[in-house]
């Protein structure tokens, strides 16, 4: 039995916008054959407690990527074999393949608009790094804003990508294999 638990709009008051799921990706095609999100129990703990604080400013989490099969890590890598954007599968894979790491942006509730993060999601640019300062300043803050939610709630960032956030100590957690996002090979 794995530790990931399912995450929807219903159980959880977030938007799913998962590019993985069809051709919006940098792959550009559907690697995952369903927009499931999968989060280690753990994760799935701290998470709550930045989409609480995010409805508080009334913003809701969209997420793009959480648990990622690490069958899928390998198409990615073999696709794009880039260390500052993608987590190698051959060493010791990714954070998201333990269910402790997630990619998010944030949207308003009231109009729905997704925030001006200065990149899209999965931009390999300089400018989707944290302290890239070419981005608008609305998008440096509402990066900031981001940020402090999710390291409010115990996840650490990663500095070349604005969306990507995991546990301080994703590495101790071990590698999952679970099918429920079927990975299209």
């Amino acid at each position: 039995m794995s530790d990931l638990v399912e995450l929807t709009p219903e159980s959880h008051n977030i938007i799913i916008d998962m590019p993985y799921a069809d051709e919006r990706n940098f792959t550009g095609r559907a690697v995952y054959d369903k927009a499931r999100v999968l989060l280690h129990k753990d994760a799935e703990l701290k998470f709550r407690k930045a989409i609480e604080q995010a409805a508080h400013l009334g913003l809701q989490f969209v997420v793009y990527d959480a648990y990622r099969p690490p069958k899928a890590q390998f198409i990615f890598w073999d696709h794009t074999p880039d260390p500052d954007f993608l987590a190698n599968p051959h060493k010791r894979g990714s954070p998201h393949s333990r269910g402790v790491a997630l990619d998010v942006g944030l949207v308003d509730m009231k109009t729905q608009q997704y925030l001006d993060m200065g990149t899209p999601f999965d931009s390999f640019l300089p400018e989707s790094w944290h302290a890239n300062y070419n981005v608008s300043i609305e998008a440096q803050k509402n990066r900031l804003m981001l940020a402090g939610m999710m390291l409010n709630a115990g996840f650490d960032n990663y500095s070349h990508e604005w969306w990507h956030y995991q546990f301080f100590n994703s590495y101790e957690y071990p590698l999952v294999e679970d099918d429920r996002l079927g990975v299209i090979e």
